[in-house]
């Protein structure tokens, strides 16, 4: 029932729109013939002159919508186009034919040269037939604008599946580009994992099941690409956790996190690559150890997020996976209004700077939470298994 009201909808709309754009130029035919008649020593009336020339037109509306549904089924295109011409071609005849008994049903037989309405008649009906010429040139007039709307429809139905396309192909490219840090971070991880089993069973064992966790963290939220930065830390809190256990002292971490900047939104897993490569390229390579530092501000409209590490030694300079992957995530989101920078300074400095737009979130935590000891992580890790 829905869909015979949204097509009888369309249909009254497509000859509410003929209608109007046809009979519309009458009142010019009508003072055309009104001059033609006036220098021939005739003075018909006006009024009279926009009837008959209103008739015609009307006839053109009413056959305006058939030939466009017509075309619109069986349009003129490269593979049939000889077939199709020849057909609209032909299509002319059922056009006089039609056009002329709807002129002869509307309005009776205009005697032009008494200029008076003569009697519906069959010499009446055959009159009208007279003015095939002027009646193949309104169905080429419609043929033509129904293949000219026919092609621009086409031609924007094309490009609307052309940028849903592209949007598909984004979205799975981005969607890889996530799959693609879990590989990374967890063959990183297992590698330090390894590295304690022989030395240290117990700690190796709390990493395991604190990594555990923390994957299954990042699972349950892997459908979403933004996320309150609130959380975003929480996550590299318990990730920094699992290699406070590995690095232990070696390891130093410092947070200036404005309130403001807490419940801004942060594309997931966005700032953990940046933490590890910041770990493994300038921190665990260090025999003395090192610091990492955060700075999280909100201003005019931009969230800039700061990460920055000591290094040692001579700087391995180049492109991470987890480096790359977050350019490329970033494109993917936010196009050209997103900043990424990532410099090693001489004075064994590496900064990696975000400045990303400021979307508000509404969960906003009472206080950021602090950086909790490895212990307690583990503790709470083990506790939320056996529950």
């Amino acid at each position: 029932m829905d869909d015979w009201a949204a097509k009888l909808r369309r249909i009254a709309l497509a000859y509410t729109w003929a209608i109007l754009i046809w009979v519309g130029f009458s009142p010019v035919l009508a003072g055309q013939d009104k001059v033609r008649l006036l220098g021939a020593g005739l003075n018909t009336s006006y009024w009279t002159l926009l009837l008959v020339n209103g008739a015609w037109l009307l006839t053109a509306a009413l056959l305006t919508p058939p030939v466009f549904y017509i075309v619109h089924r069986y349009p003129v295109v490269k593979q049939n186009i000889f077939w199709r011409l020849s057909g609209y071609l032909l299509g002319s005849v059922p056009y006089v034919v039609t056009s002329v008994f709807i002129r002869w049903i509307v309005l009776p037989p205009w005697n032009s040269a008494g200029q008076t309405f003569a009697p519906r008649s069959a010499q009446g009906l055959i009159t009208n037939a007279y003015q095939f010429g002027n009646q193949i040139w309104d169905y080429a007039v419609i043929l033509v604008a129904a293949h000219a709307y026919e092609y621009f429809r086409r031609a924007q139905q094309q490009e609307l599946e052309r940028a849903e396309l592209r949007q598909t192909l984004a979205t799975s490219e981005l969607q890889v580009l996530k799959s693609q840090i879990h590989p990374h971070f967890l063959f990183n991880t297992l590698h330090s994992i390894s590295a304690l089993i022989d030395s240290d069973g117990p700690k190796a064992k709390a990493m395991i099941v604190m990594v555990s966790n923390l994957l299954r963290t990042a699972l349950r939220r892997s459908q979403a690409d933004l996320i309150p930065l609130h959380e975003e830390l929480s996550f590299v809190e318990d990730y920094l956790a699992i290699e406070k256990i590995r690095l232990g002292d070696r390891l130093e971490v410092r947070w200036e996190v404005e309130p403001a900047a807490r419940s801004l939104l942060v594309p997931q897993l966005i700032l953990q690559p940046l933490f590890e490569n910041a770990i493994v390229h300038g921190i665990a390579c260090c025999r003395e150890g090192g610091w990492i530092q955060i700075t999280a501000a909100a201003k005019d409209r931009t969230l800039e997020i700061q990460i920055q590490n000591s290094m040692c030694g001579v700087p391995r300079r180049g492109m991470g996976v987890g480096l790359q992957n977050i350019r490329s995530r970033l494109k993917h989101l936010y196009g050209e209004e997103v900043r990424f920078e990532f410099t090693i300074h001489e004075n064994q400095l590496a900064t990696a700077t975000l400045r990303l737009p400021a979307f508000e979130s509404s969960q906003v935590p009472a206080a950021l939470p602090e950086p909790e000891d490895a212990n307690e992580v583990e503790g709470r890790h083990a506790r939320s298994d056996r529950g």
